[in-house]
């Protein structure tokens, strides 16, 4: 268990261990700039005046809201400084989860529920607040723990809290309140024009133009909704996509083309820029973590 933000960096590449559990709360005055992750990530807001921005959407948090954010959704929270912030994060390794499923139940079904309904936020009531509460506050004190056992036990308690949230959003255990999602609906359905073509041309002028509007707005629109600019949201979806085609054995020089970078240089520099490894040293590092992880799986 982490108590200062300080030890929760921005990890890029794969999580190389079952799941991460950090309960944090800072006091200072933050800024956190745009990012996303290459695994699952859950979040307990417990205190502190919070305002988290996942793909288009502003939701305003209240204690114990719980926020499922998928891989590769890029997400930011605005902090007030009047409070201190305090929250527990799980960072969540989906082959963990996949490796547990069983009889057709899918551990990862409240992540793909969230990213299918574009509902990230999920509000409980107040039975299933103090269930979950006690979830973690066990799950908390077994991360702490280096008894005997403490590795299974640690496991267990977290497969219990995953299948109890599952439980929750399979049911429709969710109270909305509309109050606190902001939303606009016409960046809305630009995000989703960009993430289904994003090997056709996204030029600032062609969406302007394909959505009626102008295009000096449509920046600032976007900016101020989104928390990020569309040409670096764009080339962030682009890298993303193009490290899932590579991990499906595609070449790497027929790939750049599918993405929309203009030529193989570029793609290359922009890939550098966000994983820090060139394409093929991505793809050895991944097929090493999934070798070194099933092995590591197996022998237990």
């Amino acid at each position: 268990m982490k108590d200062s933000s300080d030890d929760l960096k921005i990890k890029r590449g794969y999580l190389h261990c079952d799941f991460e559990f950090f309960h944090l709360k800072d006091k200072k005055n933050m800024e956190f700039e745009f990012h996303y992750h290459d695994f699952n990530k859950i979040i307990i807001f417990m205190s502190g005046k919070v305002t988290y921005l996942i793909e288009g959407k502003a939701y305003k948090l209240k204690p114990w809201d719980i926020l499922f954010v998928s891989s590769n959704e890029v997400h930011r929270p605005i902090i007030s400084p009047d409070e201190p912030y305090e929250r527990i994060v799980i960072w969540v390794n989906s082959k963990f989860l996949e490796m547990h499923n069983y009889g057709g139940d899918n551990l990862l079904a409240c992540f793909e529920l969230a990213l299918k309904q574009k509902m990230n936020l999920m509000r409980l009531d107040s039975e299933s607040m103090k269930i979950v509460k006690n979830n973690l506050h066990l799950l908390g004190e077994a991360v702490r723990d280096n008894a005997f056992g403490c590795h299974i036990l640690k496991n267990s308690l977290f497969l219990q809290l995953i299948i109890y949230l599952n439980r929750l959003r399979l049911g429709n255990e969710i109270l909305k309140e509309d109050n606190d999602i902001e939303y606009d609906e016409r960046i809305g359905r630009i995000l989703e024009y960009i993430n289904e073509n994003l090997g056709e041309n996204l030029s600032l002028e062609n969406i302007a133009a394909k959505f009626y509007m102008n295009k000096y707005y449509l920046m600032h629109r976007f900016k101020r909704v989104t928390g990020c600019t569309i040409h670096g949201y764009i080339n962030q979806k682009r890298i993303l996509y193009a490290a899932g085609l590579i991990m499906k054995g595609r070449q790497i020089t027929e790939i750049y083309e599918e993405c929309g970078f203009g030529d193989y240089s570029s793609f290359i520099r922009a890939f550098k820029k966000i994983f820090e490894l060139s394409p093929k040293q991505y793809y050895k590092a991944v097929m090493e973590y999934e070798a070194f992880y099933l092995k590591k799986y197996r022998q237990q």
